[in-house]
């Protein structure tokens, strides 16, 4: 198949429904700054697929890359014919250019990795055996975390955001380096946003998550395209995007302001019926706290 251009919404559309999925293995890869790590990931991929399963595909979707990392898709397109290249019209996110190369796969099993070397080509075995343990997402856990101690902590913030979020608290150990099962994308057929998670969306489809500890290089070329914001942004949009908890808490909030609001003007009217001075700071700090408790608690109710 040769290299194609598509916009977001074209991505969506670019595998009819009625395509019948091929026993086999899709390898999907977000693209982006990778000019240098491309054609050693092919060539391992190359090297190792054959002994796993006899059909295999690996599609790399090039993310609005500033470098030229499409030519060298395209070359590799050339070279190896189960090599499917997908360029974006412009950056739309990790996430969104996954979603892309999970919608276009054509084999019964996804397996998504990073395209910085971090993710052998050779660990995809375990994903695979765990997977037909009965499981539908299995997630390559490192045996050892490689980033730096910022990274780590946001990533298990991440984890935590993503268990609250899907409200499967037994997996916390989310990866990008993860085998699923394709017939999962039919949960999200329609899911049409700017924003998304990945791995929420796979909790719309089932609940048979589960982890395996796989080997995870440290990285040789290049660095990191996540930044500490990035990742900050990515663990709100998780706590915001999916899950209904902040709202619940709004309301539980406004509700417990009320109440202390309704407490203290009980106070203030009272010691007035008895006869005993009293300043005015109760009776305002009272009216000031139900008011605002009652707004914070319809706004969540609103949300």
């Amino acid at each position: 198949m040769n290299p194609m251009i598509l916009s977001i919404n074209e991505a969506a559309d670019a595998l009819p429904s009625s395509e019948e999925l091929i026993p086999g293995i899709s390898i999907c890869v977000p693209v982006y700054r990778s000019r240098n790590t491309l054609v050693p990931l092919v060539e391992e991929i190359a090297r190792v697929m054959p002994s796993i399963c006899d059909c295999f595909e690996v599609l790399l979707v090039e993310d609005g890359c500033p470098d030229n990392s499409w030519e060298i898709i395209e070359q590799l397109s050339a070279r190896y014919p189960w090599v499917r290249g997908i360029r974006m019209l412009r950056n739309y996110g990790q996430h969104n250019a996954l979603l892309c190369a999970i919608r276009a796969a054509r084999c019964e099993t996804i397996v998504t990795m990073d395209d910085d070397l971090q993710h052998p080509p050779g660990e995809i075995p375990k994903l695979i055996a765990k997977l037909n343990e009965g499981h539908d997402v299995v997630y390559g856990t490192p045996q050892d975390m490689s980033h730096s101690w910022w990274r780590n902590v946001t990533s298990r913030l991440t984890k935590s955001a993503f268990a609250l979020a899907t409200g499967n608290k037994n997996i916390k150990d989310i990866n990008a380096f993860r085998a699923i099962r394709t017939k999962l994308r039919l949960a999200f057929a329609d899911f049409r946003s700017p924003q998304l998670q990945i791995d929420v969306l796979l909790s719309w489809g089932t609940r048979k998550f589960t982890t395996t500890t796989v080997r995870h290089e440290s990285r040789k070329i290049g660095a990191s395209n996540y930044t500490l914001t990035k990742l900050f942004n990515h663990t709100m949009l998780l706590l915001t995007g999916y899950s209904t908890a902040p709202l619940r808490l709004a309301s539980f909030v406004g509700f417990m302001f009320t109440i202390f609001g309704g407490l203290i003007l009980c106070y203030a009217v009272g010691r007035f019926l008895y006869g005993g001075s009293i300043p005015g700071f109760p009776f305002l700090a009272a009216t000031i706290s139900i008011f605002s408790g009652i707004q914070l608690f319809i706004l969540g109710i609103i949300g």
